[in-house]
């Protein structure tokens, strides 16, 4: 892995809640825990087929690249993590090159690794490649509304270079016959790589799938507003020379009043699942409920990489926590950030909870396991300006 970095600074600043009090404060206050709910009340339903023919003609028609011949064709530049970031534990990351980093119409959101998709076997390499993966959103204006969400794929590997590719995410449409593509505007708040999937959340209704195995070849000139089909095989992307196209619905089910905002999501590979957090408020909200948030488990079919056809939740808690921008979930531990807050939260059933200071603006949580070297937590902040994509030890934010 490249640009290790030693964070003894950091560790020394962490501002740790250590079972439930500040390092130095009064024993006696307690901090508040998640409670368990009702698991049965959330159930998924799952569609990995809802586009077959549409993708079937538009892989015939547009052809398709693989992960290695995207990274081959990495066209940006990430860079090092300025000096002046500090976080407890810092391990490792990057920065976006600087038109990404300074852009005010699109904004980095989940993040998942090819680690959370293949494990640690080869190092954790997918198609050849060991990768980053952020899911974003685009506005149309910096001050617009939802336009569009894309990905980008970084090389995390010294055998390559230090590059990054966007893709474009679409939703297929049109007929088996003129098949087309048209863009997806959700907030993209998570996203999980799973085998060769990747489930994107979608805020109100649950997650869409796509297939890594199915990156779609379009081309890359006409003017930044043109999408999809133009006539005959001619396809536009908003100039992305790849656009990855939805294969499914994953649709959140709850008995009435109970919705789930699908705010975050991440990969337990332990447990063989995707949680999922809510971003709420305590009060005063506008845009956003104003009510304690939740985080479910919900548990991929036994041995597959998929949902069933109907799934029953796993686990399903209610947290004292708010404005959650990121869960993550590994081996019974739970760890949830919090941007309002500026907290990195853990708890465990026997352990009970703990907090620490975290970063400002910090988005989705991703863990990395390692077979010789710490494990890690992955994140990412959202302000232009200072889109870190960094990674900490794990064992810094709530033990073994």
């Amino acid at each position: 892995m490249r640009h290790v970095r030693t964070a003894a600074r950091a560790l020394l600043a962490a501002g740790l809640l250590v079972s439930g009090t500040l390092a130095g404060a009064s024993p006696a206050a307690a901090a508040a825990a998640p409670t368990a709910l009702p698991a049965s009340d959330y159930t998924l339903t799952a569609d990995y087929h809802r586009y077959d023919a549409l993708n079937s003609a538009l892989v015939s028609t547009l052809g398709t690249s693989a992960v290695h011949t995207v990274m081959e064709n990495a066209n940006h530049q990430r860079q090092a993590l300025p000096s002046s970031f500090s976080v407890a534990g810092l391990s490792t990351g990057f920065r976006f090159d600087d038109g990404d980093d300074s852009d005010c119409q699109s904004f980095p959101q989940g993040i998942t690794t090819s680690r959370d998709a293949v494990g640690t076997a080869n190092s954790g390499n997918y198609d050849g490649h060991q990768l980053v993966l952020v899911s974003w959103y685009t506005k149309d204006g910096c001050n617009g509304a939802q336009q569009r969400s894309r990905i980008t794929l970084a090389d995390w590997d010294a055998t390559y270079p230090n590059t990054y590719r966007k893709i474009l995410l679409v939703e297929p449409t049109g007929t088996a016959a003129a098949p087309d593509f048209k863009d997806i505007p959700i907030h993209a708040g998570g996203v999980s790589w799973y085998g060769d999937y990747l489930y994107v959340a979608d805020t109100g209704r649950g997650m869409r799938v796509f297939d890594m195995r199915k990156i779609l070849n379009t081309d890359s000139g006409g003017t930044a507003d043109q999408i999809g089909r133009q006539s005959g095989t001619v396809y536009y992307a908003h100039n992305y020379a790849y656009v990855l196209p939805q294969v499914g619905t994953i649709t959140s089910h709850t008995p009435p009043g109970k919705d789930l905002v699908w705010s975050s999501v991440s990969l337990d590979r332990v447990s063989k699942s995707i949680v999922m957090t809510e971003y709420t408020c305590q009060a005063d909200c506008t845009d956003y409920p104003n009510r304690p948030p939740r985080a479910v488990r919900f548990p991929f079919e036994a041995g597959a990489t998929t949902f069933a056809a109907t799934t029953t939740a796993g686990q399903a808690l209610q947290l004292p926590w708010y404005k959650l921008n990121g869960v993550a979930s590994h081996n019974g531990r739970w760890w949830f950030n919090s941007s309002g807050q500026k907290k990195l939260y853990y708890w465990t059933p026997t352990a009970g909870p703990a907090t620490f200071a975290w970063v400002s603006g910090g988005e989705s949580l991703s863990y990395w396991e390692d077979t010789t070297n710490p494990d890690l937590l992955w994140s990412l902040q959202e302000p232009a300006g200072g889109r870190n994509v960094f990674a900490v030890t794990q064992a810094t934010y709530g033990g073994g």
